[in-house]
């Protein structure tokens, strides 16, 4: 039987409901994530986006492309350029207001990813074929490391990978320039600062998937792109990303900046 059966997991794990959005509120619960920390770091994810666009720091990384829509019977051509569901105009006090998704829950439609579709690429290969083809990389991979976590809690993973990947490394989280740690729900990355004892301020300083979207099997590959343009940007020397799979699982990959 598959490791994810729901029949297998509910004898195992006998009356536990799992459900992404239960693991929300048990990460908060767990980790001391408050409803404002929840609603503070939603707003700053819309903010934060908006400053990055208004910076153009997304240019290197994002493909514009046209689109044909019709509207009102009206045929007419619009330039795709930004990410759709980031509000610039979103407010502390609107993001605050949104109501949980259960009667004394802490998780929103406000705090919680937007599903959206996407799609991205990254080039992975060996220094060996790299240089045979003339390419110059843009970082190296430093360490990778998969977990498996209490199925319960269902997005904790991401805190044992990085555990597992600074023990690998014998580096510490103040070692790390910038970290990308997906905002499924907004409780995941601040559950996951408080564990690590890391700076928020390094944390998803471009925004979020809360703002930009949580494009399904393009994520992963979403977030190192910006993590590694980012960390250009500041020349920075080393990058962290983090994601939850699931059911407990989880991987963390940390990058090393080429010279330009």
């Amino acid at each position: 039987a598959s490791p994810f059966d729901s029949k297998q997991l509910q004898q195992r794990y006998p009356g536990c409901e799992f459900n992404q959005f239960d693991g929300a509120e048990k990460m908060a619960e767990k980790y001391g994530v408050s409803r404002d920390d929840l609603d503070q770091f939603a707003w700053q994810s819309h903010m934060k986006g908006k400053a990055a666009y208004d910076a153009n720091r997304f240019d290197a990384e994002l493909i514009k492309f046209d689109v044909e829509l019709t509207l009102e019977g009206k045929t007419q051509t619009v330039r795709h350029e930004m990410d759709e569901g980031l509000r610039p105009n979103a407010t502390l006090e609107a993001v605050a207001g949104l109501q949980p998704l259960r009667e004394g829950g802490l998780i929103t439609a406000g705090n919680a990813s937007q599903v959206c579709d996407g799609a991205s690429a990254l080039l992975i290969m060996s220094e060996k074929a790299m240089k045979a083809a003339g390419l110059k990389p843009l970082a190296r991979i430093h360490a990778m490391t998969v977990v498996g976590s209490d199925p319960t809690m269902v997005l904790e993973g991401p805190i044992p990978a990085t555990q597992k990947l600074l023990k690998q490394t014998g580096l510490s989280i103040d070692d790390i320039d910038l970290y990308e740690v997906n905002e499924a729900f907004g409780s995941v990355p601040l559950a996951w600062v408080n564990a690590m004892g890391a700076d928020i301020n390094k944390l998803n300083v471009n925004g979020g998937a809360q703002a930009l979207g949580h494009p399904l099997g393009a994520t992963g590959t979403k977030l190192m792109a910006t993590l590694v343009y980012e960390l250009r940007r500041r020349q920075g020397k080393y990058g962290l990303l983090a994601i939850c799979e699931g059911l407990g699982t989880a991987d963390a990959t940390l990058i090393e900046r080429c010279s330009d």
